[in-house]
């Protein structure tokens, strides 16, 4: 269960407590996703305390739009224009709240960007997140997510979360039963979706003895590139680092969103029968006799790895990757995904689950 403390009541309180928010109008949205869709917001604001959040909620333009919380913008696809508030979660801040002998406890402000939070990490010897490094995004959007990379997730460190209710102005603690982790679910994407702004996420990291995860065979290859046999949580980083580069276009110089796809599970029976057809499939067995199939190898079969359309296309190196090259449009990838997810129904029968969110048709 979450916790509920009742830090300001919006109701009670006059907007002309707290300075005014600088409110922004039909501005573009284009720098604020990695798929660099040039979108307009009809109205934006930036969040950097809890007294922001008091006056958002009191203020008539978030009483009469629709609103979008954003982060690093590095997990939507702007279908369109947004008319409504686009709210930015500038929430910033990294500091060790307890520790022990073989812990520390480290609340971070839901703005910080996540790889900047990770490399800090590797800089204090705190370990548990370095199989995370170079995931783009923030903080406050990782346990909403429940990222995940090379045999790690957020959840394994995760400890809490504070989040601000916007219906009744409460600041609430979620710990990590709460959040109802799933594969790449959360709470936040359920039941609790566009409910509540995330001000802060808490880890428990390790300080001393760090339980490194090396098993992906991509990591320990590269460590073996590096002749490295006794690695340190800086090493792992750095050779995670490497293989994100070597596979993920850099969203800074090729638009995109990292993984546009979640990677499907089927169970034993139609994995089995998928397996007499086509031998070569890939798979990762899971308990309760699951099978995940990596969705870009569907997608790689499917013949659609490398293949542009007009602005848009798939990455050359990374079939689960979409890519805008430069003045594509969210309603042209949105189709591009469509199309795929139709293609490897069709010959698999395995439905892809878009990993990204669309927005405006998402909210």
């Amino acid at each position: 269960m979450f916790l509920t403390r009742i830090r300001l009541d919006p109701l009670i309180l006059q907007p002309y407590i707290f300075p005014k928010m600088q409110y922004q109008n039909n501005i573009s949205l284009s720098r604020l996703n990695t798929f660099g869709i040039d979108a307009a917001a009809k109205h934006y604001v930036e969040l950097h305390d809890e007294k922001d959040l008091i006056e958002l909620v009191n203020g008539e333009i978030y009483q009469k739009s629709k609103h979008l919380i954003l982060g690093g913008g590095s997990n939507i696809l702007l279908t369109d224009d947004f008319d409504g508030l686009v709210i930015k979660n500038c929430f910033k801040g990294i500091k060790p709240i307890k520790e022990d002998n073989q812990h520390v406890w480290v609340q971070v402000g839901a703005g910080e960007m996540w790889h900047c939070f990770v490399l800090d990490c590797i800089e204090q010897n705190r370990g548990g997140v370095e199989n995370l490094s170079l995931i783009p995004g923030t903080v406050g959007a990782a346990p909403m997510q429940n990222i995940g990379a090379y045999g790690v997730e957020i959840k394994d460190t995760f400890e809490s979360l504070e989040a601000f209710h916007l219906a009744s102005g409460t600041m609430h603690t979620f710990d990590n039963t709460s959040c109802n982790f799933g594969y790449r679910e959360s709470i936040f994407k359920n039941s609790a979706k566009n409910q509540y702004i995330i001000t802060s996420a808490t880890f428990k990291l390790t300080r001393q003895d760090h339980v490194l995860n090396t098993s992906y065979g991509a990591i320990q290859d590269m460590l073996a590139n590096e002749k490295i046999t006794a690695p340190s949580i800086r090493d792992v980083s750095n050779a995670v680092i490497k293989i994100r580069q070597s596979k993920l276009p850099d969203p800074a110089k090729i638009g995109n969103a990292g993984s546009f796809f979640k990677n499907p599970t089927i169970d034993k029976i139609d994995y089995e029968a998928l397996q007499t057809e086509f031998p070569t499939m890939p798979a990762y067995q899971l308990p309760d006799q699951q099978f995940k199939i990596p969705a870009g190898w569907l997608i790689e079969q499917c013949g659609w790895k490398g293949k542009t359309i007009g602005e848009i296309g798939v990455h050359k190196d990374q079939a689960l990757v979409l890519v805008n090259y430069g003045k594509g449009k969210g309603k042209d990838i949105m189709k591009l995904a469509l199309e795929i997810q139709q293609s490897v129904m069709g010959k698999y029968g395995i439905i892809l689950s878009p990993e990204v969110n669309f927005v405006p048709a998402s909210v």
